[in-house]
């Protein structure tokens, strides 16, 4: 693309999950912050812990590394073979504190049982159908002990906004350095979906810049949508809110004081 005399990089259509360094690169600013925050989660809900962990989701395998190295036994799957390939790359040297899988979110299962689940970052909105998002819920719920807990992060819907959404991080590790910018476009009450769009610009590399566009759409979710979905699923309870500042004793009310949120649902004993 030309302009105004000078050769203007298009935006390459690509999924950001096929580049785990990437991906990795941009969400790892937070990972201290996140594995104190689920720690504490820990120590705080469960009674009687086996530390055995389970992250839907996993992705690069960033936090699973780092519980482990606090005394975890984390399993993780994804539906992703890069991600997994570059957590297992990762956590070679962890051992048996970490197990891999390739499954999906509404189809996952597991013969042991886990003190605690978690899945930070709007994952669970890419489950287009009340149906999967039921499914998934229940099969959280059939893999944490009694009296188990999921940390389940995403960000609320206000269907009133008219305007898009916009987020940018700046992350450099070695000579890489990425810029992400994220969109958000209004939310269709009708289709209960909203559009998103991230743009990576990688610099640093050997052969120069490049740049990477990904799209996709979420399931929205109001308050009382998310709390009608949970009372399909009798076996968990939501017992505490947070937040993505993942302070463990701040508590705001659910869907009323910020958009995105963290929601403790408890197995019922």
């Amino acid at each position: 693309v030309q302009g105004f005399g000078r050769k203007i990089m298009a935006y390459l259509p690509f999924d950001w999950y096929e580049t785990p360094l990437y991906y990795d690169i941009v969400f790892d600013e937070d990972t201290r912050k996140e594995v104190a925050f689920l720690e504490a989660l820990h120590k705080r809900h469960v009674r009687k812990p086996t530390h055995r962990l389970l992250e839907p989701a996993c992705g690069s395998g960033r936090l699973m590394a780092s519980l482990a190295k606090r005394g975890f036994t984390v399993h993780g799957f994804d539906a992703s073979q890069g991600m997994l390939a570059f957590a297992a790359k990762r956590t070679q040297r962890l051992g048996k504190r970490v197990h891999l899988s390739q499954q999906n979110m509404q189809s996952f299962a597991y013969k042991q049982s886990f003190d605690m689940a978690f899945c930070l970052v709007s994952t669970f909105k890419y489950l287009l159908t009340e149906e999967d998002a039921v499914e998934h819920l229940r099969r959280v719920a059939a893999a944490l002990r009694p009296g188990g807990v999921y940390a389940l992060g995403f960000h609320l819907t206000h269907y009133n906004r008219t305007s898009s959404e916009r987020e940018r991080w700046v992350q450099t590790r070695g000579k890489l350095t990425v810029t992400c910018n994220i969109q958000i476009w209004p939310p269709d009450r009708r289709t209960r979906l909203e559009r998103a769009r991230s743009r990576l610009r990688v610099s640093g590399l050997k052969d120069g810049e490049r740049k990477y566009e990904t799209n996709w759409h979420f399931r929205t979710y109001s308050k009382p949508q998310f709390l009608a979905l949970l009372a399909k699923v009798p076996e968990l309870e939501h017992i505490d809110t947070h937040d993505f500042l993942y302070d463990p004793d701040y508590h705001p009310v659910f869907g009323e004081e910020r958009a995105d949120v963290i929601a403790i649902l408890r197995k019922r004993a």
